[in-house]
């Protein structure tokens, strides 16, 4: 399995990553070389981010994975640069992802990038999470707001049974308890974090609150 020739500098994932990602690792460095370059361009990227695009966006969100279940349909609220809305389409093909930003300049590019790489599975919103009626079994975010109102954005959107998956750092349980009010209020819903990444090398912190 070969590196991309235009792939970043600096980011090469090791061997035994590459080799996680699978089949999906070509077209993971080409959207690598995407935000490296119209990513930085239009502003959805800072250019130190570029050193760093493997291990700390497109890694950190193939992580993610891990908690989803081949064809599970899956909503990435306020996609932005598709961090992860577009990783998991492409490491999961068989699942429809559905993409929700506000931003008209940004889902331009998700459009552009979408049919760049080939990705049929993928359709575009623009909108605010909060005002769509579309549902998933998967609803996920990475770095768009304190869990509080994440969950207020995300469970309306998420089918029964399914769950919100939202990427966390270091502050997940401090997060978690701010949002117990709010937990409380949603009958049937559990909130856990989990760990993922372990096949990539990394530890990823999710929170993970299923819908009763």
């Amino acid at each position: 399995m070969s590196q991309g020739p235009n792939v970043p500098r600096g980011t090469k994932p090791t061997k035994s990553q590459e080799l996680a990602l699978g089949p999906g690792f070509s077209k993971l460095s080409q959207y690598a070389e995407v935000l490296a370059k119209d990513g930085v361009r239009l502003g959805l990227i800072g250019p130190r981010e570029v050193e760093r695009i493997w291990d700390r966006h497109i890694l950190n969100c193939a992580a993610l994975a891990d908690l989803i279940s081949d064809g599970q349909s899956i909503i990435d609220i306020g996609s932005g640069a598709g961090l992860p809305g577009i990783v998991l389409a492409i490491l999961k093909p068989e699942s429809k992802v559905t993409l929700i930003e506000p931003m008209q300049r940004r889902t331009d590019f998700l459009t552009q990038v979408a049919k760049d790489l080939g990705l049929t599975n993928v359709e575009i919103i623009r909108g605010r999470a909060e005002t769509q009626k579309v549902k998933a079994q998967i609803v996920t975010s990475r770095a768009v707001a304190p869990l509080n109102k994440l969950i207020a954005w995300s469970l309306p959107l998420v089918e029964k049974g399914g769950k919100v998956l939202a990427i966390k750092g270091e502050k997940a349980q401090e997060e978690l308890e701010e949002a117990k009010k709010e937990l409380v209020s949603l009958k049937g819903s559990t909130a856990t974090i989990k760990t993922c990444g372990l096949a990539l090398d990394l530890s990823v912190t999710v929170v993970e609150i299923s819908k009763g």
